[in-house]
């Protein structure tokens, strides 16, 4: 079994940061494949950052260039840097974490930017 727990969101300004971090507990492996999606009220989850098991990097093109995608060297933390945010980015963010063929989901954090 995998944990999974997000943390780092909250109400910002635009233009303005936060820093999301997944941490991971179980059973899990350094090249597993993660990645961040969120849910916008009214929207369906979409995928905005994945760090594939080669370590191979995507962004959404909504997220490029504002948004970076890492993992900690043991594998167990990711992290969204998330800089000139948007009222747009404004969701519940999901980290997601794929082991041994088996995806697992966190509880989501709370993104608002709102001046």
């Amino acid at each position: 079994q995998v944990q999974l727990v997000e943390s780092g969101g909250g109400l910002v300004q635009p233009g303005g940061t936060l820093r999301l971090s997944c941490a991971a507990s179980g059973i899990i492996f350094t090249a597993d494949a993660m990645a961040w999606y969120r849910q916008a009220p009214g929207k369906d989850r979409e995928l905005v950052a994945h760090i594939a098991s080669n370590g191979d990097l995507w962004y959404a093109d909504s997220v490029k260039g504002r948004f970076t995608i890492s993992r900690s060297t043991a594998g167990n933390t990711m992290v969204l840097q998330m800089n000139s945010l948007k009222p747009e980015d404004t969701a519940v963010y999901y980290c997601n974490r794929v082991t041994v063929g088996r995806a697992y989901w966190g509880q989501g954090t709370e993104v608002t930017i709102s001046s």
